[in-house]
Parts: C-alpha cells; structure tokens; sequence
C-alpha cells in the first residue's frame, strides 16, 4: 500500500458550500485517506492509497459534481483570465440595466415598456449571468446547493414572476394581486453580484502576491563552466555537482559553496536580512539570492526540489493547505447552509402570501440573496495566505495552520543554551592547573579528538593552537552530556564536570576554588583527571548572541514565561540567564530530560514552546505545543519544529508570536463579520422588522451587500501586509 500526496487545481469554486461538496465526495472514495480544499488558492491536496484508487478516478469525481480540473499553467492562465472575464459580465450587464433602472426607478410609462425590460433582462440574466445557472443545473444533477443556487433560484424567480405579469396581467388582476414586475430586482442583483466577483477575483490576486513572488524568485537558467568554456542551461536541467558562474546583478541559481571567487550577496528575499551578506570560498549561498558585486563560482550542492526556496515555498503550500479547527467548523456549518437557507426563504415567502402577497417575491429573493457563505469559505485561507507569504519574506517559514493557531496562545517559551542563547562556538577561555599546561591540553585534546562536541573541538582547536602533537585515544566512551572516558598511554583519562568524576570515584574537593572561579565567570568548567586524580580546569566559554538579551526582554514585555535549560552547571547557567534576561533556568539537564521538563509543565496547565537547534533538540521540539527551530541549526531540529526562523537570529521568535496573534485576530473577525452578517442579515430580510417599522429588505440591498462581505474578508486580511513587527 502507497499512500501518494498530490494537489489539484480547481475551477468552478466560489464560495465554502463549493468546499465541503468536494471534500465530502472525495473523501467517500475509500482509496483517498485525505482531502482538504482551499477556496482561496482553487485547489485540493489529496493523499490517496494507489491500489484502491487512482488519479484519473479523483479527477473524474471532481469533473462529475460540476467543476473542472486545471493542470498548473491552466490555473495560472485561469486566474490571469478570471478578472477580466468578471469584468467584462460586469460591465456589459451594467450597460444593459441602467435602462432598466432608469424605466423602474423614475415610473417612466410608454407602450410595451414591460417587453422591453424583459427583453434587457434575458441579456442581463441568462447571458452575461448565466454562470450562476450553469451552477444551478450542475448542483441539481448531484442534489447539492452553494451560493449559485441561491443566486439562481433568487434572480430566476424575480425574472419568471416578472415574466408572467407582462404577458398574462389578467390573471394576476383577476386573483387581486396587482402584476408588479422585478425586473430591476433580478438585473440589479447579477450587476452587483458580478461586481463583487470582480472585484473578489483582484482582491485575491493581491492576497496572493506573497506566494506569487516566492514562486518567481528563482531564475529560470544557470550559466555552467564545462571544459573551461560557458554554457547558458535551464535550471531544470543543473546536477549536485555543476560548477556555476555568477556574475554581478544576477540571481543564484542552486543552493551551492564558492570554490572561486568572492562577493557581497543580497540574501534579504531568504532571510529577510536587507543587509549585503560578504561571501568568500568555501561559504554556501543560497538559490534566488542575488550577487550584488563581484563574479565567482560555485558548486552545485542541493538542486530542483532541495534547494533552499523550493523547501520554503514547500513549506509555504503546505501551510496554506492545512485548516485550522476554527476553519473547518466553517466548512461544516457552509455545508448545509444553501439548503438551509432556501427552507427559510419559501417559509418565508409562504408567511408573506398570507399577510401581503405583492410582498411575498421581495421578501423571498432578499432572503436568498443576503445569505453569503463565500465569506466563510475566504475568511481562513486569505488570512493565512497573506499571513504564511509575509513571515516567509521575513525568514519566519511556518510549517503548518495548526501551530499559527497555537502560538497565539502560548504563555511559556523554553529556550536551549548552546547555538540558541549562544552561537555555539565554544573556545577555551581559561587554563586552571597545578602542573604544565601543555601537558594538560595534551591528555585532555588527545581524549577528545574523536569527539564532535563543541566542547571538544574547542580543547582539540586550543592544543592544535599550541602545536601540541596529539596520540590517538584507546577504550573511548561517551556519557551523553556528562563527559568522556578515553585511554591515551596507558593512562585512563576521564573528563566531565563535577557530578561525573564523583561519580567515577575521582575527588575534586582540591580544585574546588578554581572550579568555583570558573564557573562564576560564566564559563563551563571541564574537569580534567588522570593517573586517579585531577590535574586541571579548563574553562570553556560561549559567546552569547548580540540579539539575545533584546529578544529575551522583548518576550518577557509580552508576559510570556521564559527558562533556558543546559547541561551546564547551576553557576555558569546562572550567568548566562543573567546576563540574558532570563529568571528562570534548569540546570545539569541532560539531553533526554528536556522533553520531560516540557511535559511537565504541560501537565500544569502550560502551553510551551520549545527553541532550539541541536540533534538533542529534537524530541522536545517534538514534545513541545509549537517547535521552533533555528534555521542555522541541525536538518533533523528542523524537521522536528513547527516553525524554522531562517536567519536564526531570537527576535523572530518575537515577531512570529506577533505575526501570528495578527493573522489568528485577522482570521476571528473574518469569521464574526462572515456568521453576524447572516444571523442579522437573513431574519431582517425576512421581514421581522417590517411588523414594528415597516422595513422589508430590498434585494437589490441585499445583493449589494452580500457581494462586498466576500471583498470586506479579503480586504481585511490584505491588512495583514501592513503590520510592525
């Protein structure tokens, strides 16, 4: 069994009824496990088990319930198309019924006025509006309703009533009704309709432009040096390997490391950094950055699908194609609604033929056409497209809805030490010994050549420094954030912190004062011992990120909880948390231990974000409400988080709680806007005022206003582009 996911791009959607029919059928096929439609980008993402169904079935689901499949150059020829298509329904259409209006408005009296208007409307309706039909035929055939139905059944009965009061007038008369006609009503309401269609087809055109630039950002070919010589190929067709020449003003084409050559690259579309980034050989750059000056050339490491901007605009799809609980209540609620909404429209008409019957087609098509489910279909996906494109320009890559949702909630944010607080690069800042210091780095560098702690690298680095020839280490074993063991001429080395040696019977009460030194300066102390006893201190120290106290002071302004934990001594985490801004830190916590700390406080009641970078990182980033990974960081800390910060830099973590307090506040008010404006809208076209004010409802106000609720949704969400961070 293979489970495969795709996307398929969908025409024919128009408002959250359209979503919750192709989800409900698709996921009737027993071969697809999952399906989620987005109205806002026009397609599905599909995960479907290949021995029970195939692509060519899910297609013909999608064809035989009234919508069309798109491959992806169709879509984007599509959604070119789309505006000016409303455009043009809207503009013909309009030209036709302002004559209409005129005749209606002003009570303009001339022979065959009727016909005339009649003649005006079928242009109007069945013409420039006939997509709202076709959608009316297509959701009979499969005993559905959306927002055409609703549109159709309104303007189609205005029309037909109309209809028969110009050609039979004597029946009407001779039942008592006077044979008013709507034919303004029913022209009206498709001119305001389209108009709202139009104006919805730009809205999402620049509610997508984050997304739009990402995809642009690569170019399209690479020049590559072969035998010496030049030669210009699409990108498609670059290998992990190709030596690529750049020169200055152009775009990277592939992810890559400079083997000539030396430049200032603009990387501010990746990162969001707009400060030139010096590059020399041996420095990776990255695929759609641009070379600012000089010319140099590198080798192709990651291409096509691995290079650094297709993994974001990967990540980027991927968060706008998951739905946030609040969204699919929307969904499910949009999927009854059309049905829901014509019940109420022909008790409503019923009531009216018993009180005033010239009354009853107002009332019935005002009650079809205020109810608007487009806007609950918009009200999720424009915010999150607008909002995942912006963080994706600033270097903030969310991986999923689901964790930009949660992060708005979080109260608690635990930070690891090393290559998070700190850079990681640890150096030996102090030498504490009683015998030569040579000696010391000798039979401590020598222990830990083998290891890739930076810890040990930095003790390796100092010895090389020295040009102290090293031996090889015997018998080497490793206790996981403890220290090491390793035999170098015949002598059992052991090299740890405090708790570590006590533990391997070595007393270090002789260096307790030298221990204590180190430690309150902020250093890591490594206790080094042989011949069953300790010979020496060596003080490691880390230097802490120029960003990380502003960050740290920046999410304690937002009342947000923050503890660092380190395997470090309680000492030399004290200084760091001091020097930092952060109250609260644990200790000498090993590496499997974190993800136990953070279940801990999710137990009190706690939602906990987790940052961090290393291998170790991992299972609490896992564990955590939302990881945050640091983009500098280790591949699998990444693959483990919820959100990457690309730059690596602290204050993102700042800014994408704020991005994601504005997008979910964004989201919530698209909602409110999108339920109060059918809770108020649909009783009051009903008529509940006119027994007390005489108001009743004018479809052609109603149409108005429910074409704009669509526009209001995304224009909200384009608000989006404007925040601070």
């Amino acid at each position: 069994m293979t489970k495969i996911p795709i996307k398929i791009n969908i025409k024919g959607m128009s408002c959250a009824s359209c979503v919750s029919k192709i989800e409900k059928t698709l996921n009737s096929n027993k071969g697809v496990s999952q399906a989620s439609v987005n109205l806002a980008m026009k397609n599905a993402t599909i995960v479907y088990d290949n021995e029970l169904t195939n692509l060519s079935q899910i297609k013909k689901q999608i064809v035989d319930i009234g919508y069309e499949v798109l491959e992806t150059e169709q879509k984007e020829d599509d959604e070119n198309k789309e505006y000016e298509k409303q455009k043009k329904n809207f503009i013909y259409s309009l030209l036709l019924t302002l004559p209409i209006f005129v005749i209606s408005m002003f009570g303009i009296d001339f022979a065959y006025k009727n016909y005339l208007m009649l003649f005006l409307s079928i242009f109007v309706i069945f013409v420039f509006g006939r997509q709202f039909f076709i959608g009316l035929y297509k959701g009979i055939k499969i005993k559905s309703a959306d927002m055409n139905t609703l549109i159709a059944v309104g303007t189609g009965s205005a029309f037909l009533y109309s209809t028969a009061a110009t050609i039979f007038p004597k029946m009407f008369i001779s039942i008592g009704i006077e044979p008013h006609v709507y034919y303004e009503v029913a022209t009206i309401i498709i001119v305001l309709i389209l108009m709202g269609r139009m104006l919805e087809a730009k809205a999402k055109g620049k509610a997508s432009s984050a997304i739009k630039e990402l995809l642009t950002l690569s170019p399209k070919a690479a020049r590559i040096i072969i035998d010496n010589e030049e030669k210009e190929v699409s990108i498609d067709n670059l290998k992990i390997g190709d030596v690529i020449l750049v020169k200055p003003g152009e775009k990277i084409a592939v992810d890559g490391e400079i083997i000539e050559g030396s430049s200032s690259i603009d990387e501010s579309m990746i990162t969001g950094e707009s400060i030139p980034v010096e590059k020399n050989i041996g420095d990776n750059v990255i695929s759609a950055t641009i070379n600012k000056t000089g010319s140099f050339k590198f080798k192709a490491t990651q291409v096509g699908k691995d290079t650094t901007i297709n993994q974001i605009i990967k990540l980027v799809e991927n968060t706008l194609a998951s739905k946030a609980p609040i969204q699919r209540l929307a969904d499910t609620i949009s999927g009854y609604f059309a049905i829901t909404v014509i019940i109420i429209a022909i008790i409503t008409a019923i009531i009216w033929l018993f009180y005033k019957p010239e009354l009853a087609i107002v009332a019935f098509v005002s009650v079809l056409i205020i109810a608007c489910p487009c806007a609950l279909g918009l009200a999720t996906p424009t915010a999150v497209m607008v909002g995942a494109g912006l963080g994706a320009k600033r270097g903030i890559l969310i991986k999923n809805i689901e964790s930009l949702e949660i992060v708005n909630k979080i109260n608690t944010i635990i930070f690891d030490k090393t290559g998070t607080i700190t850079k990681g690069e640890m150096q030996v800042a102090d030498i504490y010994t009683n015998i030569n210091e040579s000696e010391l780095l000798y039979y401590a560098a020598s222990a830990e050549i083998h290891s890739e702690h930076p810890i040990s690298i930095a003790i390796v680095e100092k010895a090389k420094e020295r040009n102290i020839e090293l031996s090889k280490p015997e018998n080497f074993e490793s206790k996981s954030g403890l220290g090491i063991t390793a035999t170098i001429n015949s002598k059992q080395v052991i090299i740890g912190n405090k708790s570590f040696l006590n533990n391997q019977n070595i007393n270090t009460d002789k260096f307790f004062n030298m221990i204590e030194t180190s430690l309150n300066k902020g250093q890591t102390a490594i206790i080094i011992a042989y011949d069953n006893s300790v010979k020496g201190i060596i003080g490691i120290s880390d230097t802490i990120k120029s960003d990380s106290a502003d960050a740290i002071r920046k999410l304690n302004s937002m009342g947000l909880k923050t503890i660092m934990l380190t395997g470090d001594n309680p000492k030399s985490a004290a200084a760091i948390s001091e020097k930092v801004g952060i109250k609260e830190y644990i200790a000498e916590i090993l590496p499997q231990d974190k993800a136990q700390k953070i279940k801990d406080l999710q137990n009190q009641g706690k939602l906990v974000a987790m940052v961090g970078d290393g291998i170790n990182d991992a299972p609490a980033l896992i564990q955590a409400d939302v990881g945050i990974a640091i983009g500098t960081g280790t591949d699998i800390a990444i693959e483990s988080s919820d959100i990457i910060l690309v730059k690596g830099n602290l204050k993102d973590v700042a800014k994408a709680i704020t991005l994601s307090k504005q997008t979910i506040k964004t989201i919530r008010q698209n909602l409110f806007f999108a339920f109060i404006y059918n809770i108020v809208g649909i009783p009051i076209a009903a008529g509940v005022l006119y027994p007390f004010f005489g108001i009743l409802l004018n479809p052609m106000i109603a149409a108005g206003a429910m074409s704009l609720s669509s526009v209001s949704v995304i224009t909200n969400s384009l608000r989006l582009k404007n925040i601070k961070f």
